[in-house]
């Protein structure tokens, strides 16, 4: 699935339906993933890792660590720290 790319955002439309979306806060050398939402239709299909993905793809470009915010993007940095643990920064 493609994403869109918005102002800190990515998303999945389709016939003007919000299908998935992550949504972040640029803060400096750190941006804050606050938001995940994945339409129950898409639900299990694994796009909200995607979406999570997607944000590391651009901020390992931009040089950029990330804080999860959102409860899914802490739960998912936690449970795998081998894959996101390069990019989590510490909120604290």
């Amino acid at each position: 699935m493609e994403f869109v790319k918005g102002t800190n955002r990515f998303y999945k439309e389709e016939d003007g339906k919000l299908l998935a979306e992550v949504t972040f806060v640029d803060q400096g050398d750190v941006v804050a993933i606050d938001h995940t939402f994945v339409d129950p239709s898409l639900r299990g299909q694994g796009i909200a890792e995607k979406l999570v993905d997607r944000v590391v793809e651009e901020m390992e470009k931009e040089n950029k660590k990330i804080v999860p915010v959102c409860p899914y993007v802490v739960t998912l940095f936690d449970r795998k720290a081998d894959k996101y643990g390069h990019i989590h920064a510490d909120n604290n």
